[in-house]
């Protein structure tokens, strides 16, 4: 562990765990529910990661009331099948207990509901590598990576300056970028890396297993300079 990162916060879908299947199946219900055509699977991908409902009203244009019936609809399949349709990321277990020996506080930050973030990461006997599971609560904006980053930085007080998220989409990145910290792309998950590039991610991860060395590179120089005009290269 570096004398500047101490704390490292960890994204669920797309860098803890691969949820496609459970996902996109739980989509696929809900468009069911009313009747509609079902779209390729790869253009269902985008709803991982992302607040759910604001993402149907975006890609499916629903209203804000049909968007939020669905997002219901979704919740009630998801926790009575889907939330178990899914598969560690390989070496990520290893890793989670790698980090947690260096002496690294983790936590776990996650726009899913919190309740089903703890279920997920108890079904894979985890709990013991985390220090905490902050996830959303309720819908709008207290499903967005800043409202969970900020509620997680209030209520642990942990210093932003010593913490650094690791999540696989834009929306990570973004919402690190907002809640004042550094992020590290998870390349192995959902987003591109062009896309977590874009985004302003500080360093790139092609597997579970870049992440120990990613931390290092990150934590030697030091998320002061998080704000320099001047990123560091990534990995």
């Amino acid at each position: 562990m570096t004398d500047a990162i101490k704390t490292v916060l960890f994204d669920l879908d797309g860098t803890i765990i691969d949820s496609e299947e459970g996902i996109t199946n739980c989509i696929r219900y809900v468009l069911d529910c009313w009747n509609m055509e079902q779209p390729p699977q790869k253009d269902l991908l985008q709803f991982i990661g992302p607040p759910l409902k604001e993402q149907l009203q975006i890609v499916f244009g629903f209203d804000e009331v049909k968007a939020g019936v669905s997002d219901m609809k979704f919740r009630e399949e998801f926790d009575r099948k889907g939330i178990f349709e899914c598969v560690l990321y390989p070496g990520i277990a290893d890793t989670l207990r790698q980090l947690k020996l260096l002496g690294y506080r983790i936590l776990l930050a996650s726009s899913k509901h919190e309740e089903a973030c703890v279920r997920i990461i108890e079904h894979f006997h985890l709990l013991h590598c985390f220090d905490g599971i902050f996830g959303a609560q309720g819908t709008g904006k207290g499903c967005s990576k800043e409202y969970v980053l900020n509620r997680l930085f209030r209520e642990t007080g942990i210093d932003r300056t010593e913490a650094v998220l690791i999540g696989d989409t834009r929306f990570d990145v973004l919402g690190a970028k907002a809640a004042g910290i550094p992020c590290i792309g998870a390349a192995y998950g959902f987003g591109s890396r062009e896309e977590l590039e874009t985004a302003g991610a500080w360093a790139i991860c092609n597997s579970t297993a870049e992440i120990e060395s990613c931390l290092d590179s990150l934590g030697q120089r030091h998320c002061k300079g998080y704000f320099s005009p001047t990123r560091p290269s990534l990995c």
